[in-house]
């Protein structure tokens, strides 16, 4: 049976609200940066703040720290997926072994990557590999809670019949626990990949040549505050915003390829 398809202008109505919201917004800053009730180096107009994202842009910084920081969120998260599903499929799958690791990641999950951010630059400096494995904590941690659940819940009753009938462990596997799993392998790729981009933020506080983060931190330093409105607007508006739901919607998109039984 087949969804009913979208009327074409049904997703272009709901911009709507979003659009208003957004002009709603851009209005108060305009009004309260022409009021004089704060003071021009405090909160820069929209015009300045355009001005500053141009020049950034023109400059060539901005394709520099943004095409860094994508590089660490994209490498983090491939290694903390990686990892968080690989042990989130023995955990649920070998009860033993989940009863020694869950409590050290129920440990470990309430400690924001923020908190590691002077423990990583100890151990690993201010390299690259310390941002990357700090991301791919985060992710781990967000992954394996998901694939943990997901392999936990398929009924065992599917993996012994399926060893009643013979079936090797890796066709067990592929061919029961994979299949009855695959929805919360979809859903931990999906959240861990906007923990990815959230963590970005924090890897680059610990000291960095490169990226949004820090390009944020230089400028309030320097008192640039237009230049930090236009690293927020790229942050907040294009990473964590437009690239987010872009991920968001391709593993959608692929989840209902080749996962068409989840609802997801």
């Amino acid at each position: 049976m087949h969804a009913t398809p979208s009327p074409p202008g049904r997703g272009l109505a709901g911009l709507g609200p979003a659009l208003g919201a957004a002009g709603v917004v851009l209005a108060l800053w305009y009004l309260l940066a022409h009021s004089g009730g704060v003071a021009p180096g405090l909160l820069p107009t929209p015009g300045r703040t355009m001005a500053a994202l141009v020049d950034s842009a023109r400059s060539g910084t901005l394709a520099t720290d943004l095409g860094a920081s994508l590089a660490r969120a994209g490498q983090g998260f491939a290694l903390g997926a990686v990892i968080g599903s690989a042990l989130g499929f023995t955990t649920g799958y070998l009860p033993k072994v989940s009863a020694a690791v869950t409590p050290v990641i129920s440990f470990l999950r309430p400690i924001p990557a923020i908190a590691l951010v002077p423990l990583a630059t100890a151990w690993f400096g201010i390299g690259e590999s310390a941002k990357r494995l700090l991301i791919a904590y985060a992710v781990l941690l967000a992954v394996w809670l998901y694939v943990h659940d997901g392999v936990s819940r398929v009924p065992v009753s599917h993996l012994r019949a399926a060893r009643s009938l013979g079936a090797p462990l890796h066709r067990r596997f592929t061919e029961v626990l994979l299949p009855a799993a695959a929805p919360a392998l979809l859903a931990a790729l999906r959240y861990g990949a906007s923990v990815a981009l959230l963590a970005l933020v924090a890897a680059e506080l610990g000291g960095a040549d490169s990226g949004l983060a820090y390009r944020l931190q230089v400028d309030g330093q320097f008192l640039r505050v237009d230049r930090m409105f236009a690293g927020l607007l790229v942050l907040g508006l294009l990473v964590l915003g437009l690239l987010g739901v872009a991920v968001d919607l391709v593993l959608a998109a692929v989840g209902r390829r080749f996962v068409h039984w989840s609802a997801s």
